[in-house]
């Protein structure tokens, strides 16, 4: 069995007691963490007797790995494609347009290309609503990543949305729990205003029939708000809690646009809130009210959305704008302390994900998801406040070790199972083919 040891790191394990080890050690034993604690005492011939690695992680902070709750990652192809424009004209005129060319090749390459991005700036787990969910798998699998993924449901088109429900149930029966466990499946009803109730109903009955949690998109903008209020007069949540859709297990999307009584709902139903800071501020879709969620008790995680709203995958710079712009709202800079923005991004995470017994902290007996910052940086020094360095001033760059599943997936800044030319080369050539663009025909071998 694989064993790794990393010592004379500082430990945040935010597990249930919060735990700092200032001169920590981690064991790993095969997939999981065997011990985390005070580095202990070693004679030299000991030292690395029966462990296949020894890291000497002095002046690293290590962390559990980064949680991103909300995501499409094929969507890395459309970076910069359809920048400053609002939601539903960007959706309409440009995303959708262009996602109707889209083939499984291009939703394979634009995955590892976010996989490779997203290892790169320490996330270890994401949760993702797509289609051409099989290629998206296969390069999960490929990557070394952990992933909840959910076929994207749209009840607009009857035969359309017959299909989504079948490809679900494929890819519950190829890729639920598969890679090592790696891999799980929610189910991915889009949003109420391309899910109508009966199609809703649907995937309902099949979530209760397979046991699973749903992905949703909810309260993003306040055009939705009131087309929900004019077609159903009740809010989106309102509109939800009705159908009974609070029932299953739920990670809900955005939840910009929130009443008092949609957050009361949320709360009392224990639905999962994916905030997307970055997303929101770019399409102007507003600020979700985070403090007041938090304060009700409601499950709060972060999430990138898609790389063509943001414009990249970096769970750092969310975890900062997170604890920024609510002080800046608020006009309270103690609204969203370092801690918790912090918090957010992996025991949220895990929460929003339903995997908390395993990922979102860093103690014996759970997945060995973790990464290594170096703090030895002019922008990190002096240091202080390490946890405040993390959300302040911390770079994705800094980052420089990161371990899923008890692999070793990047050393030193390099990526150890992935082609990074190979892999920027056809997502470039794919990304050009859809939307048009000039490809460079230089060859990535």
């Amino acid at each position: 069995m694989r064993k790794i040891k990393i010592i004379n790191c500082r430990v945040f394990t935010f597990n249930e007691e919060n735990e700092i080890f200032h001169r920590g050690e981690i064991e790993i034993q095969g997939d999981s963490i065997s011990y985390i604690g005070k580095v202990r005492e070693y004679n030299d011939e000991t030292a690395q007797e029966g462990y296949s690695r020894v890291i000497d992680a002095r002046g690293q902070v290590c962390l559990p790995g980064l949680i991103n709750s909300h995501t499409h990652a094929p969507m890395t192809l459309f970076r910069g494609f359809a920048d400053d424009l609002p939601l539903m004209t960007w959706l309409e005129t440009k995303i959708w347009p262009a996602e109707d060319r889209l083939q499984g090749e291009d939703v394979y390459w634009g995955t590892l290309l976010s996989c490779l991005e997203m290892i790169k700036s320490g996330t270890t787990t994401f949760n993702d609503m797509y289609f051409f969910m099989d290629d998206m798998a296969k390069a999960v699998l490929e990557s070394g990543i952990r992933a909840v993924l959910s076929r994207g449901l749209i009840g607009l088109d009857e035969k359309k949305a017959a299909l989504g429900l079948e490809e679900t149930e494929e890819l519950i029966s190829r890729w639920h729990k598969s890679a090592d466990g790696r891999i799980r499946v929610m189910f991915g009803p889009h949003a109420p205003y391309t899910c109508p109730p009966d199609y809703l109903q649907k995937i309902m009955g099949k979530a209760q029939q397979y046991g699973l949690p749903l992905h949703i998109h909810l309260a993003e903008t306040r055009f939705e708000v009131e087309q929900s209020k004019e077609l159903y007069k009740m809010t989106p949540i309102e509109h939800m809690e009705s159908l009974g859709l609070f029932n299953f297990p739920v990670v809900a999307a955005h939840c910009v646009h929130l009443s008092p009584h949609d957050i009361e709902i949320l709360s009392r139903r224990k639905v999962a809130v994916a905030h997307n800071p970055g997303s929101n501020l770019k399409l102007a879709s507003g600020v979700a009210p985070v403090p007041q969620l938090l304060e009700a008790g409601v499950t709060v995680s972060l999430g990138t959305d898609s790389a063509a709203s943001n414009n990249n995958l970096d769970m750092l710079e969310e975890i900062r704008l997170a604890s920024l712009i609510h002080k800046g709202v608020s006009g309270d800079p103690l609204v969203v302390p370092a801690y918790t923005a912090l918090e957010m991004a992996f025991r949220g995470g895990a929460k929003s994900l339903y995997w908390d017994d395993e990922i979102g902290m860093l103690k014996p007996g759970y997945k060995a998801d973790l990464i290594l910052v170096n703090m030895e940086k002019p922008h990190l020094c002096p240091i202080h406040d390490p946890a405040a360095h993390i959300v302040y001033a911390a770079q994705s760059s800094d980052i420089e070790t990161v371990i899923i599943n008890g692999e070793i997936v990047m050393e030193n800044r390099e990526i150890k199972n992935m082609d990074e030319e190979k892999i920027m080369y056809h997502a470039q050539k794919q990304a050009f083919m859809l939307t048009g663009g000039m490809v460079d025909e230089g060859s990535a071998d």
